[in-house]
């Protein structure tokens, strides 16, 4: 792999930075401008930057399980996956019980891990289609079963939750700001990335081409079919998914957080041209430019804690004030610290804590199986 001694790909990084600076975008800055209209921030990285953020949690998990492993250093594998899912999961319970107003995404990005480790034994073959029909199906299914769920709430998952873990599961599936069933989707398209040769500067191109094309088609027949007076009003977002006792034309709409068909479709392209126009860059461009690239968008490799500290950082008890102008201030504190880490050649202590069951189990796993007896 190229960019760095540590063999990391730059530009997965350079993604993980981008998703990281545009989710934290659309919690501090405004939505609409003063004449009512969209803003740049909002219509850029509303939705976008969220999904873009849960296919790359695919990529990561098929990096992660690329080797191929059979019987117990698979079990042990797998454990140490759900055990740094869990650990995320509970991080995420904590920081949702802060007053940000943020819809905290973590509790829902570590389920989405555990329930993506059974595809992580497919191929691409297998994958490809596997998505496309979930893109497709489970927002129809989604559409049918949510009428009979319980009746969410709108505050992140937190520990409290856990006394009503029927709610609770039935919005971290279906209800909530990120419902795990048809974000699998984006989880399934980051395992079809994550399992292609990323270091193939033809093949991302195509990738690119491809991300583009899906993206805007989307678009477009969303647009040609959809209630323009719906879409105008939803542009900002849906809050998770569409009006549980909303007709079926709901379901054309492509607006951010919405989880139908086309929204999927749409994210799913845009998280695509992003990750490999940002591995294409990385392949093209001189190693000094890269090496550089890789502090300038060190955030990116640390983006648990730096995530956790932007939540911390939207409390009213912390620095900077909640206001839109403290975006800038938001973004230099992240990309100094990820630089700084990146210099150190240091993770974040969360990746830290987070990644250690992975790595005993991987420690576990090459240990040489001992015999019952001794002779």
């Amino acid at each position: 792999m190229t960019g760095t001694s540590s063999g990391r790909l730059v530009g997965l990084d350079v993604a993980r930075c981008l998703a990281l600076l545009g989710m934290v975008a659309t919690h501090v800055l405004d939505e609409r401008t003063a004449g009512g209209d969209l803003t740049t921030a909002q219509w850029l990285a509303g939705g976008r930057a969220s999904a873009l953020f849960a296919v790359l949690a695919g990529v990561s998990l098929a990096l992660m399980t690329r080797e191929p492993l059979r019987g117990r250093p698979l079990a042990l594998r797998t454990a140490g996956i759900a055990a740094r899912a869990l650990i995320i999961g509970v991080l995420g319970l904590l920081l949702g019980g802060l007053d940000t107003g943020i819809a905290v995404i973590l509790t829902y990005y570590a389920v989405l891990f555990v329930l993506g480790l059974p595809f992580t034994l497919l191929g691409v073959r297998a994958l490809l289609p596997l998505t496309v029909a979930w893109v497709v199906l489970v927002p129809v299914v989604s559409h049918l079963v949510r009428p009979h769920l319980p009746e969410r709430g709108f505050d992140s998952p937190t520990v409290e939750q856990l006394a009503e873990p029927g709610r609770l599961a039935s919005e971290l599936l279906l209800t909530g700001y990120y419902p795990v069933v048809p974000w699998l989707a984006y989880l399934l398209a980051g395992l079809v990335l994550g399992r292609l040769d990323l270091r193939d500067a033809p093949l991302l191109g195509g990738l690119a081409l491809g991300g583009l094309s899906v993206a805007v088609l989307a678009t477009q027949v969303s647009r040609t079919f959809a209630d323009p007076a719906v879409a105008a009003d939803s542009a900002t977002g849906m809050y998770g998914v569409t009006p549980p006792d909303g007709d079926w034309s709901w379901l054309l709409l492509v607006a951010p957080h919405s989880a139908t068909p086309f929204d999927l479709a749409q994210t799913i392209g845009s998280a695509v041209l992003v990750i490999a126009l940002c591995l294409l860059a990385e392949r093209l461009l001189p190693r000094p430019v890269t090496t550089v690239l890789a502090v300038l968008f060190g955030a990116g490799a640390a983006t648990l804690t730096l995530y956790s500290l932007h939540v911390v950082m939207r409390t009213e008890a912390v620095w900077p004030p909640e206001e839109p102008s403290s975006y800038v201030l938001h973004v230099v504190v992240l990309l100094v610290i990820g630089a700084v880490l990146r210099l150190l050649g240091r993770r974040g202590p969360l990746e830290a804590v987070a990644g250690l069951p992975v790595r005993l189990a991987r420690r576990s796993a090459r240990e040489p199986q001992r015999s019952g007896t001794n002779r």
